[in-house]
């Protein structure tokens, strides 16, 4: 993993059933092997998992690039890659 910019999980977002009032742990680094949530891969690199509430039920884009401006929420930005 390079210091400055993450691995690309996949150049596409995850389509995720989020449940209200519960909190998700997105992957920021791209090596977790249970994308788009972080499985502690980063330790000891420079990212670091951020949090999510989900505030309803619903179906939720989790960013796969990494590259999101609106992460951990899928912007678009894959398109550029």
């Amino acid at each position: 993993m390079n210091e400055s910019s993450p691995n690309i999980a996949q150049k596409s977002p995850y389509a995720i059933d989020v449940e209200a009032g519960k909190s998700y742990w997105w992957c920021a680094c791209g090596n977790s092997k249970t994308q788009p949530f972080c499985d502690g891969s980063h330790k000891g690199g420079a990212f670091t998992p951020r949090e999510y509430q989900a505030e309803k039920s619903a179906t939720v884009y989790f960013c796969g690039c990494k590259h999101s401006a609106k992460a951990p929420l899928c912007d678009g930005s894959h398109k550029q890659l």
